[in-house]
């Protein structure tokens, strides 16, 4: 898909095949570290939710480009239909919702190299529960 296309979808969407692509990295990434299945879901579900997904935008927001910025900035700006889940916060949900559009755009247009560079560096201080 161009950059054009791309740009003209819905930031929902973008951040509704973002958290796909987000989630099939985390998952890869804990199975890498050699988690077993289980260890690997429970571990998933403390990094793939709201608040993780905050503080990992956070940690790239200083590295993004331009570009990177504006997708960001309407991922946070759009409107979901629906609240944030109860054990989330507005913010996080929204900044969520930023990281994974930049995720679903980044995807999309084929620029699997930024998006492994930005899910790394994005991971760097992430702590993964140790296996029993």
């Amino acid at each position: 898909m161009t950059k054009d296309d791309a740009r003209r979808l819905n930031p929902l969407q973008l951040a509704y095949i973002g958290d796909t692509v987000y989630d099939l990295l985390t998952r890869s990434r804990l199975l890498y570290r050699g988690y077993n299945l289980h260890h690997c879901h429970q571990a998933a579900v403390t990094v793939v939710n709201a608040h993780a997904q905050a503080e990992a935008l956070t940690r790239i927001e200083g590295a993004l480009t331009e570009e990177e910025n504006a997708i960001v900035r309407r991922g946070r700006n759009t409107h979901a239909h629906h609240a944030a889940p109860r054990n989330q916060t507005a913010m996080d949900y929204q900044a969520a919702t930023a990281l994974e559009a930049l995720v679903g755009y980044l995807y999309l247009t084929g620029q699997e190299t930024r998006l492994l560079e930005l899910f790394r560096k994005s991971q760097e201080v992430a702590s993964c529960p140790a296996q029993p």
